[in-house]
């Protein structure tokens, strides 16, 4: 598979995922797994769950804008970049959002 179709369906799957059952994300993390958000760093799938879980609102649409991807690493690595909007419920404006994942996606 292409690595931009491969980046594409993986970012598909994660925000539909997040926004349906957060608690499905937990096999898309590795025990080397590292979440940093406003600064705060969780480690290791259960702990990242546990704390998209916490995240102070249940519902919420991701909008994605832009998903632009590159090689990384010998090992056959990505590094994936993605913006977009984050729509809460009972909000009006939605929220910008960016974030970037690195990994071996096989």
């Amino acid at each position: 598979m292409d690595p931009d179709q491969l980046a594409k369906a993986f970012v598909e799957h994660y925000y539909t995922t997040f926004d349906a059952n957060r608690a499905g994300l937990a096999s898309l993390y590795q025990d080397e797994s590292m979440l940093t958000f406003e600064g705060q760093k969780t480690q290791g799938s259960q702990n990242i769950v546990a704390k998209l879980n916490s995240l102070p609102f249940q519902q919420c649409q991701h909008s994605i804008t832009t998903v632009d991807c590159q090689p990384s690493g010998p090992a056959g690595g990505m590094l994936v970049f993605v913006s977009g909007n984050l729509q809460l419920a009972g909000e009006q404006h939605a929220l910008k959002f960016s974030q970037r994942y690195s990994s071996s996606f096989k």
